[in-house]
């Protein structure tokens, strides 16, 4: 349970945010994968599933912004906590947007790029999941978020090198690929890769509202 100085009501929404956006990079996970190895109708569901909780997640950052301001709670912080929860809503924009491109564009992933694909999925959704004990931390015990936000970083740099070597492979190894075939897939590379990036975003707004806060 989140521990700051608000009424019951604020503090459930922000625990529902959280699990939302939690949730939602979840099913971007899943829906890469059930892409990549053809489960359509998975796919499907996913992508259905995770534009419902980007809605959700708009929903509900609205409301606790609405809270905020009408209960007069944390105003030394408000525009902080505003901030990071935009922040946190571009991490689920960014997942069910890169998902609906998959859908709408239908990248040709040669089979033996899948595993890497999964891989750097797995890799860029880490640093998401690295970075929500360390939001909960901020209106827990603020002076323990600087200890938890390190694995951020960490995934967001191995992201990185995952990116890395797919598109050195694409680029350098599999000449059977049309020049076209090659952006396309370094273009979906980036895709993923910007879900980590946004993370790191989001840890580094963090660290600096966990240093006001305990100033």
């Amino acid at each position: 349970m989140l521990k700051f100085n608000g009424p019951k009501k604020v503090i459930e929404l922000l625990e529902n945010f959280f699990d939302t956006v939690d949730q939602g990079v979840l099913v971007f996970k899943n829906g890469v994968s059930n892409y990549l190895y053809g489960n359509t109708d998975n796919f499907n569901d996913n992508l259905s599933s995770l534009t419902k909780l980007e809605s959700s997640a708009d929903i509900l950052r609205r409301e606790i912004e609405n809270q905020l301001y009408s209960q007069s709670l944390m105003p030394q912080f408000r525009g902080d906590i505003l901030r990071l929860l935009e922040e946190m809503d571009t991490i689920i924009d960014i997942a069910k947007e890169n998902l609906s491109q998959f859908d709408v564009e239908i990248p040709n992933i040669p089979p033996e790029l899948n595993q890497d694909f999964v891989k750097l999925t797995e890799l860029s959704i880490s640093a998401v999941e690295s970075l929500m004990p360390a939001v909960r931390a901020f209106f827990r015990t603020p002076d323990t978020v600087k200890d938890q936000i390190h694995r951020v970083y960490f995934y967001e740099k191995e992201t990185d090198k995952m990116a890395t070597a797919i598109k050195r492979k694409v680029f350098r190894d599999m000449s059977n690929l049309k020049l076209s075939e090659k952006i396309h897939l370094r273009y979906f590379t980036l895709h993923i890769e910007n879900v980590s990036d946004e993370a790191e975003k989001v840890a580094d707004l963090l660290s600096i509202m966990a240093i006001k806060r305990t100033i």
